[in-house]
């Protein structure tokens, strides 16, 4: 559908480009010399509408085609027809008039002539000279195509003279001469009325578009707004969904993101408080333990080297006896002094994790717990691990069965605690790590809150990819428990045939 250039909108203000983000892709690009289109900045309404205008264009040179060859066609047709026309229109004249005197004759062919269309017939007598007024001087009406339309449509102009002939005499001769500028016109007047009929239909549908489209596009702004919330931590974001469903699939999809975020940071903001909440929890103990485990080791150590001081001191003989039983006491005191600080030490960071395989570190963990708790029995099963997984994952792995474990005793009351970890690989091809801790316990409470070492666990767990599960379960059938299932993904760089760390310097023995 043809549009003039001169009457098509004027988009300016739409294309003006946008203020540009000096940290987007865009900026970077050009910051780095890489090519970017000239349409980069424009909006996507006026994208759409500059293609319209492209296929209307497309649309309209094909239209224009399409009308000059069909044009040329028909003027070719009309030219031909009115030549062969005119031949027989003489004789019937000739035979029409009773007496037929050449001047007669000649005039009134002039005559009739002059209604023919796409040829011009001058009548010319027996010595070449013109009767009548010619084709020229009858006051043609002023031609309104323009030049270039008839240059376009207008074939070469044919001539043919036709001898006029009565009673077997050449009275005169019928200069016909092809005229396409009847015809021509007709196809301009047409083409003229479809270009204008189109110019106003593609108006209207320009702006019927435009409009369109501003409404159409109006949820992805709402939609910018609620991003850039998002990117300044205002969760609270919410769209309304719109009437078109794609859109409203992607509203939905922001609301249930948004509330996602929300509930990340309330988590997060949780985890923060039961961090600090641990850090102040652990000190708290470390603390009691110092005052109540290495303030009276310490005090006895100090009356033990008075004691000596004093048995070195006194006149005499020293008494062999009472100075080897001080020397022994000292010697018990710090015997103990070493098992408290190895405890301590060993909480604080797994004494050999890293060094020795996971495997012996895990049943050294459970040797002690048997130590310290010698009415529960503690048994392992860590076959076919290796050597390590990563300072993280063997750290989580300790720290989940000693976690575990301590719950069983202090708030089960387990008299049996089974710990086992295996590695496998999934359908996938992945290598993980299954993790379980089952006790005959007393089994999860109806509306238990999560404590801050289960929580800490989770956390551990979900920071490595990994999944904590935890269910009422039972080592026989007659009593209740609870098993801890973790699955832990290990990613390639973490196996056992990564180069172990450096050793850490000797601890107190």
């Amino acid at each position: 559908m043809p549009i003039p250039a001169a009457t098509q909108p004027d988009l300016s203000p739409m294309t003006a480009h946008p203020t540009a983000d000096p940290n987007s892709d865009e900026a970077q690009d050009r910051a780095g010399g890489a090519a970017v289109p000239f349409w980069a900045g424009w909006s996507t309404r006026t994208r759409l509408i500059l293609v319209v205008l492209a296929i209307d264009l497309f649309a309209a040179l094909v239209s224009c085609g399409v009308i000059v060859l069909t044009a040329r066609q028909a003027v070719q047709v009309e030219m031909a027809a009115s030549l062969a026309t005119v031949e027989p229109l003489v004789a019937d004249t000739i035979r029409s008039l009773r007496s037929p005197s050449p001047e007669s004759v000649l005039h009134t062919l002039d005559l009739r002539f002059q209604a023919l269309r796409h040829v011009r017939v001058a009548i010319l007598d027996a010595d070449g000279r013109r009767v009548g007024f010619g084709p020229s001087e009858q006051g043609r009406e002023q031609r309104r195509a323009p030049r270039w339309f008839v240059r376009l449509i207008a074939p070469e102009p044919r001539q043919h003279d036709l001898p006029i002939l009565v009673r077997g005499e050449r009275i005169g001769t019928a200069a016909i001469t092809t005229q396409p500028l009847d015809e021509i016109e007709e196809v301009w007047g047409y083409a003229r009325s479809l270009s204008l009929a189109s110019l106003i239909l593609n108006l209207a549908v320009l702006a019927a578009l435009y409009l369109a489209l501003g409404r159409i596009l109006r949820p992805l702004g709402r939609l910018a707004e609620g991003l850039t919330r998002l990117e300044r931590h205002d969760y609270t974001a919410h769209l309304d969904p719109p009437a078109s469903r794609e859109l409203s699939v992607i509203a939905e999809r922001f609301n249930r993101v948004a509330g996602a975020l929300a509930e990340a940071r309330a988590a997060n903001g949780r985890l923060n408080r039961q961090l600090l909440t641990a850090q102040d929890d652990e000190r708290a103990r470390i603390a009691l333990e110092l005052h109540d485990e290495f303030g009276p080791c310490l005090f006895a150590l100090e009356a033990n080297a008075a004691s000596v001081a004093r048995l070195a001191a006194s006149p005499g003989e020293i008494d062999r006896g009472r100075l080897a039983a001080r020397a022994g006491d000292i010697g018990s005191i710090v015997g103990q002094v070493q098992v408290l600080n190895r405890d301590l030490l060993n909480r604080l960071r797994p004494h050999g994790l890293g060094e020795v395989p996971l495997a012996d570190c895990l049943s050294l963990l459970l040797r002690d717990f048997q130590r310290r708790h010698p009415e529960t029995v503690f048994e392992g099963a860590f076959e076919g691990l290796a050597r390590g997984y990563g300072d993280i994952v063997d750290l989580t792995v300790f720290r989940c069965i000693q976690e575990s474990s301590t719950n069983a005793v202090r708030h089960g009351g387990a008299r049996h605690v089974r710990a086992r970890v295996a590695e496998e690989t999934d359908a996938a091809g992945v290598t993980i790590l299954r993790l379980s801790v089952e006790d005959d316990g007393t089994g999860i409470a109806p509306g238990h809150r999560v404590g801050l070492g289960l929580s800490g666990m989770r956390e551990r767990v979900e920071a490595l990819g990994g999944h904590l599960g935890l269910a009422a379960a039972s080592l026989d059938n007659d009593t209740s428990g609870t098993v801890v299932r973790i699955t832990l993904p290990i990613e390639p760089e973490r196996d056992g045939s990564e180069v172990p760390p450096p050793p850490a310097a000797p601890q107190l023995k």
